[in-house]
């Protein structure tokens, strides 16, 4: 096991067997974002993005919950305190888009782009932008007794990091229209029969299984994964020949690698492949 120094206890990161364990661990807060927390994530997704020993990269929660999203103590402080200084109305929102704008894509941005399969493990609920982290995700799994919620209605807000882009692209127009104006919980089994989650746990298994979950991926071809990743999210926006070409470049550059000649060995010898960057 090899211990990352996030530089706080806010937040927990542990590499086993080729899976980086990323733990959220503000459990009296529900693990809510925050000024020490939010900074650290960022930077540890930059980090395990560039290591070669991380072949998935699982974010859970400490405690019952996954992530109650932004700490609500925080929010409405300060505000117009810029304007009180005699600036620009227009100049302060620009300003303030523009803060907001990086804080996005160094987070749910960056871990939507990162290079490894990731996963959200969900012990409970995930609101908000702690939803929109979940969705960010290649895969959710979740406990049964986990919950999504959007949760911005409830405090005024209409949403952020990423949600409203996410969620259409995994269940729907119709679907995440009712999940943002409502700001109904979906549970565990109502998310997985949509297809938000790809597998429910019972909670007192939980956190063995979705490690489990995550180790299987890991164990796979590093650099294949990769192609994958990119291969099916350039195609959400891309023509089919666009598509096309990319497969192509990517199956040609995966015949050429030795993690598939390793692959095709263990295949006919009937063993677990083992490639180099374990």
């Amino acid at each position: 096991m090899n211990v990352i120094d996030t530089g706080t206890n806010e937040l927990l990161c542990e590499i086993r067997q080729r899976v980086a364990v990323v733990t959220l661990n503000k459990p009296h807060k529900k693990n809510a974002l925050g000024d020490v927390l939010t900074p650290a994530l960022r930077t540890v997704l930059a980090e395990l993005d560039k290591r070669s020993d991380v072949g998935c990269v699982m974010i859970t929660g400490a405690g019952d919950a996954f992530c109650a999203g932004g700490d609500v103590s925080g929010m409405g402080q300060n505000s117009g305190s810029a304007l009180a200084h005699g600036k620009d109305e227009q100049q302060v929102k620009a300003a303030k888009v523009e803060v907001l704008l990086e804080k996005q894509r160094t987070l749910t941005g960056r871990l939507y782009g990162l290079s490894k399969p990731t996963v959200a493990a969900l012990p409970g609920a995930a609101a908000g932008a702690g939803m929109s982290i979940a969705l960010a995700c290649d895969l959710r799994i979740a406990s049964e007794q986990a919950f999504f919620v959007t949760a911005f209605k409830n405090i005024g807000l209409s949403g952020d990091y990423g949600a409203s882009w996410f969620l259409p692209r995994l269940v729907g127009l119709g679907r995440a229209k009712a999940l943002f104006y409502r700001s109904e919980r979906l549970g565990a089994e109502a998310a997985l029969k949509i297809g938000l989650v790809d597998e429910v746990f019972a909670v007192e298994d939980f956190a063995q299984a979705a490690f489990g979950y995550c180790a299987e991926i890991a164990a796979g071809p590093p650099e294949a994964l990769a192609r994958m990743k990119q291969n099916l999210q350039m195609g959400l926006h891309q023509s089919l020949d666009d598509s096309l070409l990319l497969e192509a470049e990517h199956l040609i550059e995966s015949m050429d690698s030795d993690e598939s000649k390793e692959a095709i060995s263990a295949f006919m010898a009937k063993r677990p492949p083992i490639f180099s960057a374990q």
